[in-house]
C-alpha cells in the first residue's frame, strides 16, 4: 500500500540516490567549491518553489516537521487558538499541541474539507489562525476561507500534506494562505519515503521557518556556524538522499496527477448509473489531485453494506484521520475542557458515517482507501472494479 509516486519508482530514483552516495556528501550542507557536493536539498527547494509559483521553499524531514516549522514561523504562541477541521490526519493536531497551540476543531462539508460556514462560530479573542486541510488531494474552498481570515485578521496555514500537485483556481495549493506545508511520505502524491516541504512568499516567514528547522540558523549557511543564531530551533533537516528521490519524483508530479485524473474520470463514468450515492463535492474540479474517489451514500446502512462487500470500510472507521478515533488527542482535549467525544461534530460524524474512499492513486487501508485501483491499473482492471462497485450497490 502506498501513494502513486511509489508505484512509479524506477531507475531514475535509484540513479539519483547512487549519485549522492558516490559523491560522499549525504548532509544537506557542503562547500559550493567542492565539485562532488551535489546540493540536492537546495535544488529540491528551488525547483519546488518554482513549481508552486512561490518565492521560497524549505525542505524538511516530514510533513509534520513542515507544520511545526510553519506554526513557529507564524509566531503562534502557547495558548493561541487555531481552527482545524474535524477530519484530517492526526499531525494537523499534534503539531499544534506540541507548540502549546490549541487546535479548535470545526465541521467539514460535503467536500470533506473545512466547512467555511462553521468557522466563525469557533472564533474567540484567542484565535490567531486557520488551518485549512486539502484533504485527500481536494482543495478547500479557499475563497471563502480567506474571506473569513481577512475579516477577522487571522493567519492561514494550508495543510497540503495530501495535496502536492493540487491547485485552486489556477494557483497551487500552499501559495494562497500565508504558508503551505507538504509531505513526501510514502502515502502521498509523490514521495521520498518521508520528508516534507514548506512554501511561502514572505521572506521573514521563510527565514524563521528555516531557523526553526535547523537549530536557529539563517538560510544558506555553509558548514558549521557558531554565534550567528538569533532564536531557538530544532533539527528537521532533510538529507541529500531524501532530496535526490524527491527531485526525481517532482519531475513526475504533473504526469502523475494527469494520469490519476484520467483514470478517475473513467471510473466515475463507469459507475454513473449506480444508485444510492453521490460523489464528493470538488471545490475546484480542475485542481483536485484525483488520488481518491469518495462516494457518500444516502444512508449509513447502505454505506456499511457496500464497504463490507468490497472489503473496505466507512470513513468514520478509518483510523487516525477522524477526530473521534484519536484517543490521545481526545484525552488532551478533555484536559483542556474542549469537546472530546464522538458526537461533538455531528455534521462531520454524519458525512463520514456514510462515506467511502475508493483508491485511485493512494492505496491506504488506514485512510479507508484499501479497495479500488491504482495509478498503474489497466482499463480492464478499472472496468472490473467499477463492475464490483455497481454490483455491491445493488
Amino acid at each position: 500500500m502506498a501513494g502513486p509516486g511509489a508505484y512509479w519508482f524506477g531507475k531514475e530514483e535509484a540513479d539519483a540516490v547512487n549519485r549522492v552516495m558516490q559523491s560522499g556528501h549525504l548532509f544537506r550542507y557542503g562547500s559550493e567549491t567542492d565539485p562532488k557536493f551535489l546540493h540536492t536539498v537546495a535544488s529540491l527547494e528551488n525547483e519546488f518553489a518554482k513549481y508552486c509559483g512561490a518565492k521560497f521553499a524549505l525542505a524538511t524531514s516530514s510533513g509534520t516537521a513542515s507544520l511545526v516549522a510553519s506554526l513557529a514561523a507564524l509566531g503562534l504562541q502557547p495558548g493561541d487558538e487555531i481552527i482545524v477541521p474535524a477530519y484530517t490526519f492526526v499531525a494537523s493536531y499534534t503539531s499544534c499541541i506540541f507548540l502549546g497551540i490549541i487546535p479548535v476543531l470545526s465541521e467539514i462539508d460535503e467536500s470533506l474539507t473545512l466547512d467555511p460556514d462553521d468557522i466563525e462560530r469557533h472564533i474567540t479573542s484567542h484565535t490567531r489562525a486557520i488551518m485549512p486541510v486539502h484533504m485527500l488531494g481536494n482543495p478547500c474552498d479557499m475563497d471563502r476561507i480567506m474571506a473569513v481570515a481577512k475579516k477577522h485578521k487571522l493567519l492561514v496555514l494550508e495543510d497540503c500534506c495530501q495535496a502536492a500537485g493540487a491547485s485552486y483556481k489556477m494557483k497551487k495549493v500552499g501559495t494562497i494562505g500565508d504558508m503551505g506545508a507538504f509531505s513526501l511520505n510514502v502515502f502521498k502524491t509523490i514521495n521520498s519515503g518521508d520528508g516534507g516541504l514548506v512554501v511561502t512568499n514572505d521572506q521573514n516567514l521563510y527565514e524563521t521557518a528555516f531557523a526553526m528547522h535547523d537549530q536557529g540558523h539563517k538560510p544558506s549557511r555553509l558548514g558549521v556556524e557558531v554565534g550567528s543564531r538569533n532564536l531557538l530551533g530544532l533539527n528537521f533537516r532533510m538529507n541529500e538522499l531524501t532530496a535526490a528521490v524527491g527531485l526525481v519524483q517532482l519531475g513526475k508530479l504533473d504526469m502523475i496527477v494527469t494520469t490519476l485524473r484520467e483514470k478517475r474520470k473513467k471510473f466515475k463514468n463507469l459507475i454513473a448509473d449506480a444508485k444510492g450515492f453521490k460523489l464528493r463535492t470538488l471545490n475546484d474540479p480542475d485542481g483536485d489531485c484525483a488520488t481518491i474517489c469518495t462516494v457518500t451514500f444516502d444512508n449509513r446502512e447502505q454505506a456499511l453494506k457496500v464497504s463490507k462487500i468490497l472489503g473496505s470500510k466507512t470513513l468514520d472507521e478509518s483510523g487516525w484521520h477522524v477526530y473521534a478515533n484519536m484517543e490521545h488527542v481526545l484525552e488532551y482535549l478533555k484536559k483542556i475542557g474542549r469537546p472530546h467525544k464522538k458526537g461533538a461534530y455531528p455534521k462531520t460524524d454524519n458525512i463520514l458515517s456514510r462515506a467511502m474512499n475508493i483508491s485511485i492513486g493512494v492505496v491506504d487501508g488506514g485512510l479507508g482507501a484499501g479497495w479500488g485501483i491504482n495509478i498503474n491499473s489497466s482499463d480492464s482492471e478499472i472496468e472490473s472494479a467499477a463492475d464490483q462497485f455497481i454490483e455491491a450497490c445493488r
